[in-house]
Formats: structure tokens, sequence, C-alpha cells
């Protein structure tokens, strides 16, 4: 769905870095400050994998282009990076500047991150050049914070994909049927916080009491990669640790939550635009190759742990609108890289699909076709390779979509379901009423079919479909609606 409630809160397009740990300045043993300073963050770690960050402060003079070497004290290994040229040569790794972030004036900051595995230990390196100067003289490293463990699983069921259904460990199938909590998509990168309303235990409570069985999470890559975009109060490390508690939560509960990028970074000002800001504060036709197979490698790495978790690539792709052939959109969707009408470099969902699966993670994959996950007449012919065999079909479905009647759903939607698990991961309508939906979830209870209401949020129809009017669970009449369906098909 394409929101927000609140208004969007611009920032400057250019080039962004990834925050760290707040600045706190080294000063030398004789009071003097170093030649540079640098900290560096794990910002979330996993079982043989985790996030790095780096942030570098020049107070020499001006520099035109700079290089950060450190040498790894353990088994460490870069697997990529952002904001800076990424490479390792045995233990040591070097952070080279990009074309756009090369000057670094006195006094100056630049920040970059990465992803890395690692074994044995992950001990932070004690010491950190640029360009060949030694940086932090005579004090010590950054300690890096603690990070909290992934979700245990709570009581939510780990699943996996067999033939055309979703089962758990039993092999018994399941349907997900519930709501999208909206809010970390967009309250972080607006500067209000990381969720609209409250999501503690008595939230998350009432959303079970409706007999939901999985929450979908939207969320935003600049937010959880932390780039310096973000208030650090609501980015990177915080940003984590929120939606790991919010994961926990939702499965203590029995519920299956679903971890979906929703926002992102590329500008794009073409056909059905929603936003010319380059910063992910608007929904884009398609992910961007410069973050989102790394955020995606930091999430299934974070929760790769955990079959319970479901992972939605992207919310809602449209290529379609920036070029007139179909073909090329379904190839911009499947393979990414130049898109016809898209500016950035994009990330298809292979890429996406590998990115998760190179972490080891085999959780459930869903993905949503075209016309914001509104068609998928192709979906089919173009389903991504997964080699851990755990590909769900997304879609979505509002009364003023085009493929919005039992006809359209006969044509295009069956032929899906007979070869994977189909999802509707949003359905909805801006009618305050529950007529449509309720043909939509007929439709799909009489092929065993899953669904989630938008949105669990206390919105009012000029913002789109609310299903509440207050967190303690008080639907509205829309809301009614969903929640009178699932209790009566509950157990």
């Amino acid at each position: 769905m394409r929101h927000p409630p609140r208004s969007v809160l611009l920032v400057a397009a250019g080039a962004v870095a990834l925050v760290a740990s707040a600045v706190v300045p080294v000063v030398s043993a004789q009071g003097a400050t170093p030649a540079c300073t640098v900290e560096y963050a794990v910002t979330g770690q996993w079982a043989d994998g985790f996030q790095g960050s780096v942030k570098v402060t020049n107070n020499q003079a001006a520099l035109s282009s700079w290089k950060l070497t450190f040498d790894f004290g353990g088994p460490q290994k870069v697997t990529q990076g952002w904001n800076a040229k990424w490479s390792q040569s045995g233990t040591t790794v070097t952070a080279a500047n990009e074309s756009w972030n090369g000057t670094l004036g006195t006094g100056a900051s630049v920040s970059a991150g990465f992803l890395a595995s690692w074994s044995g230990s992950n001990t932070a390196p004690a010491v950190f050049k640029l360009n060949g100067t030694t940086c932090n003289v005579d004090s010590e490293p950054t300690t890096p914070p603690p990070t909290t463990p992934p979700p245990s699983g709570g009581a939510a069921p780990a699943l996996h994909v067999s033939g055309n259904e979703l089962v758990d460990a039993d092999g018994t199938p399941r349907r997900l049927l519930g709501v999208n909590r909206s809010g970390g998509e967009f309250m972080c990168v607006q500067g209000y916080g990381i969720w609209d309303g409250p999501v503690d235990d008595a939230a998350v409570k009432a959303i079970a009491d409706w007999k939901a069985d999985a929450v979908r999470i939207p969320l935003n890559e600049e937010c959880w990669l932390g780039l310096s975009t973000v208030k650090p109060e609501y980015g990177g490390a915080n940003y984590i640790d929120a939606v790991k508690q919010l994961v926990s939560r939702v499965e203590a509960h029995g519920m299956t939550p679903i971890l979906e990028l929703h926002w992102s970074y590329g500008q794009y000002t073409g056909n059905s635009a929603g936003c010319p800001d380059v910063h992910a504060t608007c929904q884009k036709p398609m992910p961007d190759m410069q973050y989102s197979p790394s955020f995606w490698s930091s999430v299934a790495g974070t929760f790769k742990g955990d079959q319970a978790a479901v992972f939605d690539l992207f919310n809602e792709p449209y290529p379609d609108r920036a070029t007139s052939s179909a073909t090329d959109a379904w190839k911009c969707w499947r393979d990414g890289g130049t898109c016809p009408g898209i500016s950035y470099e994009v990330a298809g969902v292979q890429d996406l699909v590998d990115s998760i699966r190179a972490t080891g993670a085999k959780n459930v994959i869903m993905a949503g076709g075209l016309a914001y996950s509104n068609d998928l007449s192709q979906w089919t012919a173009y389903k991504p390779t997964d080699p851990a065999g755990n590909l769900a079909a997304a879609y979505h479905v509002y009364n003023f979509n085009s493929c919005s009647s039992e006809s359209c759903w006969n044509s295009t939607l069956a032929p899906v379901a007979a070869h994977v698990p189909l999802i509707a991961g949003e359905i909805g309508e801006n009618t305050c009423a529950h007529g449509f939906v309720d043909r939509v979830m007929k439709w799909f209870d009489d092929r065993d079919l899953s669904y989630l209401g938008w949105t669990w949020n206390t919105w009012d129809c000029s913002s789109g479909p609310s299903l509440i009017s207050a967190y303690d669970g008080t639907p509205t009449a829309y809301g009614a609606g969903l929640r009178d369906h699932l209790r009566a098909l509950g157990p």
C-alpha cells in the first residue's frame, strides 16, 4: 500500500553514509587531538556473520582521497559493504573512498558499513590507519556494543514449502491469516521514532485476540543499515534490536512474523513516482542494487536460525509503470540491472534470493509480482531460482486495483497457486466497509490460501484502510469484517 499517514520528511539527496555510535573525541595522552580517529562498531551479529560500521574523522590537512586499513584479529572475512570500496587480503581489510565521497576536509567525517563472516571470536580491530597514518594514537579502540541474540522462535511454527503449500515441521499445512503492522517503514526515516503506536506485549496480544496467526512487518532498508539520513537512535543497532523484539513478541503469541522490505533507496521520478527523493522515503518501483542485497544479507543473517520468520522481498514492485514493454518489466523484476525508465541500478528478485541463501538461511521467501504486486500473470514464467525450494508468491489486492475480480483471480492467481504457496500479503478497501474484502477472503478460503489485512494502525479512511481505531484491538467498520471472519475460522 502506498501511504504514508504522516508527511514525508525529505532529506537532502546525495551521498549517504552509515552512522556508527555517537561521536566520542579521542585525545592523546598529551591532550592533543590525534591526526585521525576511527570508531568501529558491530551493529548486528548472528551465528556466523555480523554487520559492522566504521566512522573516520580526519583531523589533519584536507584529503582529496582516503583509504582506511585495519587488521582483523580472528578469521573474520568481509563479504560486502557500502559507502566505500571494500577489499580484504589475509586479515588486512581496506576501505577506499567512492568517487562521490573522496574529499575529507579537516574535521570532517565519513562513515561506511560492511557485512562479514566470523567464527571462533569476533575481536574488534586494534589499529586503524588512514592513508598510512595511525589513528586513535594513545587511545583505546572503540568497544563494540553488545548485541541482542536472535529470537528463540517462541511458540510460532517453523515453516517450509511442500509442493504448493506452507507446512510446519510435522508436515501439517499452515495458512497465514493476519494483519500488517505498518510503521517500521516510515517512522524512522521521518525522524519520529521506530514504530507508529505501541508494540508491547499487550498490543501484540490484541492482534492475537483476533485469532490472527501472522503479522507482516514492513521495514526500511536505510534504517536497518543505519545510514546517515536516519537519526542514530532510530537506525542501525537500535532499529535492528527493536525489530528483533517485535518478532520475538509476535512469535511468543504463536504468530508468524513476515519481515518485508517496504521503502528503499534509489531516485525515481518517472511514471507513478511516489517521491523525487533518492532516499528511502517512499515506495520505489524496484529494490536498489546499492543497498537492498546488503539489507537482505543482514536480515537473513540475523534470523536464519529462526525458521518461523518469513521474508517478503519487496513490497510492491512496479517496473511496468516505467516501461511500456511487459517483457522488459518482467525481466527487470527477475534480473535487475539497468532497467528501462529507472535511473538507478536495480536489484532483481533473483539477486535478493541469492543474497538471502548465501547466508545459509532457508526461511520461506515471498516474492510479489508487477503492478504493485497485483499482477502475477507471468510470475511462474519468470519465477526466480531458489536452491532451498522455499519460495512463495505474494499478491496484493484492493478494491481499486486492476485485478480485483473473481474472473481475474481465476485466470491469473489460480495457476500460480497450483505451483507454489500463494499469500495475499495485503488485502483491503478504501470504502471503510468490508464488502470487497469479504469476497477476497471467500475466494482465498475456498482454496485454503493465505491473506493479511492492511493495516493494524489507527489511521482513518483518508490515509488508507485502517483495521483499528485503538491499539487494544477496537475495530473500525472495515476491521470488524476481518476480525469476525478470522474468529469464525479460528479453533
